[in-house]
């Protein structure tokens, strides 16, 4: 490795202050709830216990684990506690070997397995099987095997969106999407001196933790979480293009560090975001989703972020053809209306109200001839344009 190849290495690593160790020792023994389904009892986990269990059991098993690391928000959150972004899941990646498809089912038998132990005091296990503890508290399963990307995750549920989730990770090629998600905070040190030491931590006694930027530049990408900044490089490589956490930013208050190369990019969002979600209901069921998982307990945040969504596609979405194109934005602002619908907000938006011509045969003095839009709305704006009185039946 050259000196130039050296000197970029450690660009991308950071030590963690002794304020930021807190946060991380915090946020590792804050008990999270894993909710069954049905009659299954809510399980109460630490991240710390988890991982500790899951990693010792995989090297039971065989399979060596090179490190441990907490990734995402809750990563960002432990830098900068400010980011404007909260935390919902908590990201956990486990570095481990997957070279066949039995490798795939050994790690899912083995957080299936962990499970058992965090089940209540009283609970009969005698007829609980893996499958079962899979349907009751296994949100989401992901296994990826292909030439660069070799990965799964198994996602815990959790009521309110805030999921404990398990990814064990060969290799991946792309593992950001902008500069203010791209830490990794390696977990190792601080793991072993929970095993090892019987003093508590202090200010002149903790662990070293490590920090890594795998956008590449530490201290930029810090700079960007500080000063709410959006960067990325080749969103054409990010499943979804990263479009829907680009407009979740912007109604966050983060914005471009140049608007010109933004406005770049966005086309190339828009253009991967419709390769990966080409059919009309895979886009509605991925806009559902995300707003759901995301906007919890921000739901008051859905129209606006709906709305940022609508601009940026009606502005530089250049991939597809003009009815497709309609159709997408009509969901989108579908979507606006019935978020708008759910807050009880449409009766004080008195533009959302089209008039259709009742047909002739329509000689009842009672008849309604107007009604609130629920299904091929016409393009939403920001409530400062009112709407033609006539639309098309079609």
């Amino acid at each position: 490795m050259s000196c130039a190849d050296a000197s970029d290495q450690s660009r991308r690593f950071c030590v963690l202050s002794w304020d930021q160790v807190q946060r991380l020792d915090s946020i590792l023994g804050e008990a999270v709830p894993i909710h069954g389904r049905g009659n299954f009892p809510t399980l109460s986990v630490q991240p710390r216990q988890i991982v500790q269990v899951v990693r010792a059991r995989l090297e039971e098993r065989g399979v060596h684990v090179r490190d441990v690391r907490l990734n995402g928000s809750a990563a960002s959150h432990v830098l900068h506690q400010d980011t404007g972004l909260g935390y919902k899941d908590l990201d956990l990646i486990f570095g481990v070997s997957l070279k066949d498809d039995q490798a795939f089912r050994l790690v899912k038998d083995v957080v299936l397995d962990c499970l058992f132990d965090f089940l209540p005091a009283g609970v009969s296990k005698e007829r609980i099987t893996a499958l079962t503890l899979k349907e009751a508290y296994v949100q989401k399963l992901v296994k990826v095997c292909n030439d660069t990307d070799r990965w799964s995750l198994i996602s815990l549920s959790n009521n309110t969106g805030k999921n404990v989730e398990l990814k064990f990770v060969d290799s991946l090629r792309r593992q950001f999407e902008f500069s203010v998600d791209s830490f990794q905070i390696c977990l190792d040190s601080l793991l072993l001196f929970d095993r090892c030491s019987e003093t508590p931590m202090s200010e002149s006694f903790h662990p070293t933790v490590i920090g890594e930027s795998v956008y590449g530049d530490f201290m930029e990408a810090m700079e960007h979480l500080c000063q709410r900044t959006i960067a990325t490089r080749s969103p054409e490589e990010i499943r979804g293009g990263g479009l829907l956490k680009y407009c979740h930013l912007l109604v966050r208050g983060f914005r471009p560090s140049s608007e010109a190369d933004m406005k770049q990019m966005q086309r190339y969002m828009c253009s991967r975001f419709f390769i990966d979600f080409s059919d009309i209901g895979e886009q509605q069921r991925k806009l559902e989703a995300y707003l759901q998982n995301h906007f919890a307990g921000m739901e008051h945040k859905r129209y606006e972020c709906l709305m940022t969504l609508h601009h940026v596609v009606n502005e530089s979405t250049v991939c597809l053809m003009g009815h497709e194109r309609r159709q997408t934005l009509s969901l989108i602002s579908m979507l606006a209306l019935k978020v708008l619908a759910e807050q009880n907000a449409i009766p004080t938006v008195t533009n959302v109200t089209c008039y259709y011509q009742p047909a002739p045969y329509v000689q009842d003095i009672n008849f309604s001839n107007y009604y609130i839009a629920h299904v091929q709305p016409p393009q939403v704006s920001p409530c400062s344009n009112s709407y033609q009185t006539w639309l098309p039946c079609s």
